[in-house]
């Protein structure tokens, strides 16, 4: 490894470590309260290219933008189905708005949220305005060049993974769903986001339950091997069960 590449590794681990502040115990398993996979994720998914290679208009390669786009939902819009529905272009308006805020802010409160009318939530709303919500969600180049996105190709120092998994449990414990970036590079076959929104100790271990924007029927399962100190693809999407490196995305301006 090039004497760089050493040292960006060494600031990017220092900005990923922290020195948890323990109060009480945290929970054996916990979820976001505020989260149904049922409910609040997208009814469509993102379409792995590979598997439809001579498909034109494909939604494919966008799992980073629905990923950052479901917990933008989360966090800044706020549905109403009483109120009246509007045109599709005024529904795009209204994602553009969502989407506008950055992802690692705080959930805005009610009054202050994006309000989404006609529906009850995003499953109902992407569902019925598939090409509104789409439109508004945006374009996917800055999303597959974003800087952070080499970490994929780096390898990670002993406790690293150890690390991450302390930071997902607790913002998971403290409420709050944690995208992450998953990878099992120099494989060509896993190179992705899913979005953590619960976890549940087993043995050796801890089960994270993901939302994957590949697959909008069923939650996937990420597992902390805790005598190895790796992450298993326990269950995502299309991809063969075995060791992967999982980071944090979109926490910080930075990272």
């Amino acid at each position: 490894m090039s004497r760089i590449a050493v040292v960006v590794l060494a600031l990017v681990t220092a900005a990923c470590a922290h020195a948890p502040v323990r109060g009480a115990p945290r929970p054996a398993a916990a979820s976001v309260p505020t989260f149904s996979f049922a409910d609040d994720t997208f009814a469509f998914a993102n379409i792995i290219r590979e598997r439809h290679p001579h498909v034109e208009g494909l939604y494919a390669n966008y799992c980073f933008v629905l990923a950052r786009g479901m917990r933008q939902f989360h966090q800044f819009a706020r549905f109403d189905p009483a109120a009246p529905r509007v045109g599709a272009e005024e529904y795009a308006r209204r994602v553009r708005a969502v989407v506008g805020h950055e992802p690692w802010a705080g959930p805005l409160p009610s009054s202050e949220r994006v309000v989404i009318p006609g529906f009850a939530n995003l499953r109902a709303f992407s569902a019925a305005e598939e090409a509104a919500v789409k439109a508004g969600l945006g374009r996917r180049f800055w999303t597959l060049v974003h800087w952070t996105n080499w970490r994929v190709t780096m390898p990670v120092p002993d406790g690293h993974q150890a690390a991450v998994l302390d930071q997902v449990l607790d913002e998971l414990a403290q409420g709050h769903l944690v995208q992450l970036l998953i990878t099992n590079w120099p494989r060509h076959e896993l190179n992705h986001t899913v979005v953590a929104y619960g976890y549940r100790a087993v043995n050796d271990g801890v089960e994270l339950t993901v939302w994957d924007p590949n697959d909008p029927d069923a939650p996937g399962i990420v597992r902390f091997d805790a005598r190895r100190e790796r992450f298993i693809s326990t269950r995502v999407y299309d991809t063969s069960v075995g060791p992967i490196r999982v980071f944090r995305m979109y926490y910080s301006w930075l990272l």
